[in-house]
């Protein structure tokens, strides 16, 4: 009877520590440290990569869409609403039957499992300060990263950084500068990049490309544009969205992406593009074009972690 007790309690503790050891996360790198690993650049693309994209309605399929058009290369995805890393990771994506409906998505362990992407951006849901409290987002970041890289070592990953509401009442303009080093850098990237088997994961910095287009915007520096709302989405009232983009912010990330995966400026880019779903966009200027185009290289060629040799 003793023995068999103590069997049990041996075998509890036991599962006990092994559930602990997979719990347990290494410590965050120092910002010394993550700076100096995404400080060694990575090789530009010779062409066209398959990229897949993890992530939710500030990803969007009409950006996709722009980005494919732009770069020629091939896509897939998995979104939600509203949705963290660990939704995609336990499943529980609001708004999936929505969000995938079309031919570009592809189940996101499928997808990365398979080894078929050079190229896998994932992004973390707004508001970063809750994804980092309740979502575990560098535990679930690291989980999608190493599932990324075990199918494919050579894998480039990237994280998309996007921005919040343009009505938070710290500042819409402050929270995204200083929410990059303390939240995105600092919390998600520090500590997914310290656990094993995740390598290094660079940046696409929407947020900041944004904030640096709407001071442009402001000061005059963007013709036909006069104010930050000309880059947000409105509702059928004509309300301005306070956080999803319209197609104007949608092909200014598309520049952004571009710009860092393919390690190249963007000006030049065509601006006659169709939408997600086959429809024309309305023409941008060429005037208002090149000044975005312009803006998304200034800031992406000087950022310092996107895996640019000079970046």
């Amino acid at each position: 009877m003793r023995k068999g007790m103590l069997a049990l309690v041996v075998a509890a503790v036991a599962g006990g520590l092994w559930w602990w050891q997979q719990a347990r996360m290494a410590r965050p790198l120092t910002p010394e440290v993550l700076a100096a690993r995404l400080a060694v650049p990575v090789a530009a693309p010779l062409g066209p990569v398959a990229v897949y994209h993890l992530g939710h309605s500030l990803v969007g399929r009409d950006m996709l869409v722009m980005l494919a058009q732009m770069a020629g290369h091939d896509h897939a995805s998995q979104l939600g609403w509203g949705s963290s890393l660990k939704d995609h990771w336990t499943g529980d994506v609001a708004g999936f039957e929505t969000e995938n409906a079309h031919a570009n998505h592809r189940p996101a362990g499928a997808a990365l499992d398979s080894g078929d992407y050079p190229v896998v951006v994932l992004t973390e849901m707004v508001e970063i300060r809750d994804a980092i409290r309740y979502h575990d987002s560098a535990r679930h970041l690291a989980r999608w990263a190493a599932r990324a890289r075990a199918a494919r070592p050579d894998v480039r990953l990237y994280l998309y950084e996007t921005w919040h509401n343009t009505d938070d009442p710290e500042g819409w303009l402050q929270r995204i500068d200083g929410d990059g080093a303390r939240y995105w850098h600092g919390d998600l990237l520090a500590g997914a990049m310290a656990q094993q088997g995740v390598g290094e994961i660079y940046v696409i910095p929407g947020g900041p490309v944004m904030a640096a287009a709407v001071r442009a915007i402001g000061a005059g520096a963007v013709p036909g544009l006069t104010s930050r709302d000309d880059l947000f989405a409105r509702d059928v009232s004509g309300a301005v969205d306070t956080i999803h983009v319209n197609e104007t912010g949608a092909y200014l990330m598309a520049l952004t992406h571009y710009a860092v995966i393919y390690q190249r400026s963007p000006e030049g880019m065509p601006h006659t593009l169709t939408r997600a779903d086959g429809s024309q966009w309305p023409v941008l200027s060429a005037e208002t074009a090149q000044a975005l185009q312009r803006i998304v290289w200034q800031v992406v060629s000087g950022y310092g972690l996107v895996g640019m040799a000079d970046g």
